[in-house]
This record gives C-alpha cells, sequence and structure tokens, in this order.
C-alpha cells in the first residue's frame, strides 16, 4: 500500500490558520491534495491533524483523516518524522501494511502531480530510503556573509573572497514540497538528508518557502503569473 501523508496542526504562528487559509482561490492544503489525488501514485491521501476545521477542510478536497494527532505531536517542536511514523503505527495497527510513504506538506502550492510521480520513480528503481525535492541557490553559498551583533559584516568562508563563482561548486537545499521514503526507514527514524537519500531536482521558481506574510504576497504573485502563463 502506498500513503500520502499531508501534515496539518492547528497551531500555525507567523501565519495564523496558515494551511487553511485562501490562497488564490482556494484553502492552501486544497492545492496539495489535488496534487497528491491527481498524481495516481497514491492508495490513500490522508492528513495529519490535531484541528477539526482543518480536517473538515480536507475532507471536502478528497483527503481522508481517520484519525486525530494527539497533542504531544502537534507543538512547535515536533519534527516531521515522528509525525509521520506516528501516522504509519496508526495503519500497521488497523492491519494494513505501508510499502512507501509521501510526506507532503500542507503549504506547498506549486507541488506538481508529474514531480510527485518523479519522485515515486526515483525511490523505486533505487536503492535509496528517500526521494525529496531539492532545489539550488541563486548564489554561491561558499562566498556568503553574514553580520555580527555589531553590524559588521564577515564572511562564513572567507578563504573564497577571491574564488570565482564559477569556480565553486554548485549547493542545493531542501525545497520543502515532499519526501517520498520507504516505511521502514519512516519507522525506523532515518535521517533524510543523508547518503541514503536522493534528490527530485525542481527549479526554482516553482519553489517558494511560506512562512511569513512576505512570503505568502510573493507565492501569490508567482502562482498567478504561472497560471496567466499557462492560459
Amino acid at each position: 500500500m502506498r500513503l500520502a501523508i499531508i501534515p496539518a496542526r492547528g497551531g500555525s504562528k507567523r501565519i495564523p490558520r496558515k494551511n487553511i487559509k485562501p490562497f488564490c482561490g482556494k484553502p492552501m492544503i486544497a492545492w496539495s491534495i489535488e496534487a497528491a489525488l491527481q498524481s495516481g501514485c497514491f492508495d490513500q491521501v490522508i492528513v495529519s491533524t490535531d484541528d477539526a476545521e482543518i480536517a473538515k477542510v480536507a475532507r471536502e478536497h478528497g483527503a481522508e483523516v481517520p484519525f486525530m494527532r494527539p497533542a504531544e505531536l502537534s507543538d512547535d517542536h515536533t519534527g516531521t518524522i515522528p509525525v509521520i511514523r506516528h501516522a504509519l503505527e496508526w495503519f500497521n495497527c488497523q492491519g494494513q501494511s505501508i510499502e512507501q510513504a509521501c510526506c507532503l506538506y500542507a503549504t506547498a502550492p506549486f507541488v506538481s502531480a508529474e514531480d510527485l510521480r518523479r519522485g515515486l520513480d526515483i525511490l523505486q528503481g533505487n536503492d535509496c530510503d528517500y526521494a525529496f525535492s531539492v532545489t539550488s541557490y541563486a548564489f554561491p553559498i561558499q562566498r556568503a556573509i553574514c553580520i555580527n551583533g555589531e553590524g559588521r559584516v564577515t564572511m562564513f568562508n572567507p578563504e573564497h573572497f577571491n574564488t570565482r563563482s564559477q569556480d565553486l561548486g554548485e549547493a542545493f537545499h531542501d525545497a520543502g514540497q515532499f519526501y517520498w521514503g520507504r516505511a521502514e526507514a519512516w519507522l525506523q527514524g532515518e535521517i533524510i538528508f543523508g547518503p541514503d537519500s536522493l534528490p527530485v531536482l525542481l527549479p526554482r521558481h516553482l519553489v517558494q518557502d511560506i512562512d511569513t506574510p512576505e512570503d505568502w504576497v510573493r507565492a501569490e504573485w508567482l502562482f498567478k503569473s504561472m497560471q496567466a502563463q499557462e492560459g
């Protein structure tokens, strides 16, 4: 059995009710649910939430909410792996065996059914525990700077001050959309950002963290622009 698990707790602080706040005409979580359903990858698409209103919105858009997430897994400090592990253990207790599970974030409106299918192909076609969305940094991270407590600037890697950008290796970061994994890896708490994971490369224009109101506005601009271009 193959499962999509969308974590969506109710206690968002920086953008209140972020998971169900309207984004370009739909509750934010609806975009992730629809991409998962359209991908054809999953036997079930579920939402793991502690919030009755989120559960209601999720069901209205085609997801299942077979359980309510316990409070101890719904605070600001709970990581992704324990939430996915809890869902898989719940299904195991119901006598349902999961082979692969995809953690799909509720705040990923740019996620596409095609990219979810690519992720599954990578996981199934290779000896790996996880396959997750990544994108490249737009600027060489070796030349990054920081500002100290006195407002002064220093380089993280001053040895690269005179190194040409084209001579520095490209760096990538988590795109924050989805994480395909084998069920046993989730259950055993295997690290995602490690040598047993493979990347699903996304172009930078399809990646946008949405953690602040400013992020939200920028994401809607990008999304509407893409919709206009696609007609």
